[in-house]
């Protein structure tokens, strides 16, 4: 697929271009907004890869003209900014997926996989493992049809997990994607919202589908 990397980071765009041409990928780099901005519009990109800070026009303000010009290409924002006011702002005006700095490559590349997979079907607004499933627009979530009461962090949680079905999430990426610390700071705040996850999503049902990998972190999925 064609990518177009909007960066002004040259030395984080080096890195991503990389990883991105290593995946078989074509990519175009922009280092500030205006001209991310004039490569988009002039098309031809299956997928934009869009810094959230960036010089001469900001990437929010990007997706949101884009949005406005009839430009559907699905957006991927980058952003160290990424509690959930800032996650709901880029996803509001018109960003298909949002992730948080620092991040994985290979988080990132399965992301733009996905938005390539997914570029005709919109946002995405519904997430679902099994019987789990969250609407994000609404901010419910269901299991078996039975409407679950979860708590603002919970629910962030629980989203991240299934962003991240099947794979071990660690501590460290949930600290710093559920609740934007970057260090360890000593404390048992995830041991105490996975056990209350668990016990809402989990309980009153047959099969477990959140899971403690020893060592690791969490995985959910059956």
């Amino acid at each position: 697929m064609r990518v177009l990397l909007v960066e002004d980071d040259l030395d984080m765009a080096a890195s991503l271009k990389a990883s991105l041409t290593a995946d078989s990928h074509d990519v175009d780099h922009a280092g500030d907004g205006e001209t991310g901005e004039q490569m988009a519009l002039d098309g031809g990109y299956d997928v934009i890869v869009l810094d959230r800070m960036l010089p001469k026009k900001q990437g929010v303000s990007i997706v949101r003209d884009l949005r406005g010009k009839g430009v559907s290409t699905p957006v991927l924002i980058l952003s160290a900014l990424h509690d959930e006011d800032h996650r709901i702002e880029g996803l509001n005006a018109g960003a298909n997926d949002y992730l948080g700095k620092p991040f994985s490559t290979r988080e990132l590349l399965a992301r733009v996989r996905a938005l390539w997979h997914g570029r005709d079907a919109g946002p995405q607004t519904r997430l679902q493992v099994s019987g789990l499933e969250m609407d994000l627009l609404a901010r419910t979530v269901k299991r078996d049809g039975k409407k679950l009461d979860l708590q603002p962090r919970e629910f962030r949680l629980l989203e991240y997990l299934m962003r991240n079905a099947g794979q071990t999430v660690t501590r460290k990426m949930l600290l710093e994607n559920v609740w934007d610390y970057h260090f360890d700071p000593q404390t048992n705040v995830i041991d105490v919202h996975i056990s209350r996850l668990r016990s809402k999503i989990d309980r009153d049902f047959g099969q477990t589908l959140l899971h403690t990998v020893r060592g690791s972190g969490y995985r959910l999925g059956g």
